[in-house]
């Protein structure tokens, strides 16, 4: 088992902008096809300020941040002997085209299951936009194989 003296451990804060490509390509990566993350008219249309992004967008500014594996680093962990185990979302507010993010990741748990042969790493990251508003909390789970 690891150090867990690493729970509770923040890592520094990082900034990523929202562009509507960035948007449009998440949108059909995931197989979403309303016109709303596409067409600025569309969207105004339905009702919002600029395009939306979709709501799992988030987790992609953190890869894009460089973020996802700053915890493997720290505990020296390869990243073939992993595997993203879930992902969950709090939404408190849209995020939008022309937005920039600045979020937190902190780790916020680690236990091991099965004997130790299943570690687990739970991380937790707050994203607040430009103007301070609260946008979302990504809770992740990573799992280390030990086989």
């Amino acid at each position: 088992m690891w150090d867990t003296a690493l729970i509770g451990k923040e890592y520094a804060p990082f900034d990523a902008g929202v562009d509507t490509a960035q948007i449009a390509a998440f949108a059909a990566s995931i197989g979403e096809d309303d016109p709303i993350y596409r067409e600025e008219a569309a969207a105004r249309a339905a009702g919002y300020p600029a395009i939306p992004a979709p709501l799992t967008f988030p987790f992609s500014l953190m890869m894009v941040a460089g973020q996802s594996f700053l915890v493997h680093a720290d505990l020296d962990i390869p990243i073939p002997k992993t595997v993203h185990g879930e992902q969950w979302f709090d939404f408190h507010n849209n995020l939008y085209a022309g937005d920039v993010v600045t979020g937190q990741q902190k780790i916020a748990d680690m236990f091991e299951k099965k004997g130790g042969a299943l570690q687990f790493i739970i991380t937790e990251t707050r994203m607040d936009n430009q103007d301070g508003v609260h946008i979302c909390d990504l809770r992740t789970s990573v799992v280390v194989l030990n086989n």
